[in-house]
């Protein structure tokens, strides 16, 4: 348990999407380790245009009971990232509760996986509505909030895949690109205002996000493809810490006059 005050967030109020499991989950308990209060949201049901399950509510109130067991306050709320009034009032009553909001991490996102000329105009939909609109709607549930703070730290988790241009994920890969340009672009209107505003780019990460379909193709008529995510150090994928840690220090006070970075956690993957 963190002790009051200390810790490299202590005192910071941060919201979290995709809070349920996996990157999102590990963000929740790294910030709450250093002394974090917390507001989570997941849309805690899965989607039928995905190949694989999503988080449920059992989920998310494990995400609540581990955060508890850091002794930080959180409020959770079940709550589709794309559905831009319901988070907003998601967010607004998470501040009201623990009295304010010092930072955002836009975490949540789907993925597809389909050959260029079998992806569908759904697929698109889906995937660009979560992970892009998804994380607009997250920073400007969290903007107003941070400007009555007077400054904060938005995260937004991008991905490896948005700088080395993964194949097979097309609507995946731009729509995590299209996060890059919105975090350049609020990085520049916002640092005025002590704003900052960062991305974050992993490589693979076991977090429960495979679609079988990426295997299938790889081990078949696309193997070709597999040196495109062949990590450049020794490891097939690296752990969820590895990339909290990143989201860590950007949300904590060691990176207060860092913004509009591209923090690479990928094993070295965009190098080759």
């Amino acid at each position: 348990m963190t002790a009051l005050g200390v810790g490299r967030a202590a005192g910071k109020r941060v919201l979290v999407t995709g809070a349920a499991r996996g990157l999102g989950r590990s963000h929740a308990l790294r910030l709450a380790e250093e002394g974090a209060d917390l507001i989570l949201v997941d849309i805690c049901r899965s989607l039928t245009d995905l190949d694989y399950e999503l988080a449920t509510e059992d989920d998310l109130a494990d995400t609540v009971s581990l955060v508890a067991e850091h002794g930080r306050r959180c409020v959770s709320r079940i709550v589709d990232v794309r559905e831009e009034t319901a988070l907003r009032e998601a967010v607004d009553d998470g501040v009201d509760q623990l009295g304010g909001l010092d930072g955002a991490v836009a975490n949540a996102g789907v993925l597809t996986i389909a050959s260029w000329d079998k992806t569908t105009a759904q697929q698109w939909r889906t995937v660009v509505d979560v992970n892009l609109i998804g994380t607009w709607n997250t920073c400007a549930a969290a903007i107003p909030h941070l400007l009555a703070q007077g400054g904060g730290s938005l995260v937004n988790i991008s991905s490896a895949g948005a700088l080395k241009g993964y194949p097979l994920q097309l609507p995946y890969t731009a729509a995590k690109q299209g996060v890059v340009g919105l975090t350049q672009a609020l990085a520049n209107e916002l640092a005025a205002q002590n704003i900052r505003v960062n991305s974050v780019h992993p490589t693979g990460v076991p977090t429960g996000m495979i679609p079988t379909a990426l295997g299938d193709l790889l081990a078949g008529e696309r193997a070709d493809l597999i040196p495109t995510f062949v990590n450049a150090m020794p490891t097939p994928c690296i752990d969820t810490v590895d990339v909290s840690n990143a989201v860590l220090f950007l949300i904590s006070d060691e990176s207060r006059f860092v913004t509009g970075l591209q923090f690479k956690v990928d094993a070295g993957v965009t190098i080759k």
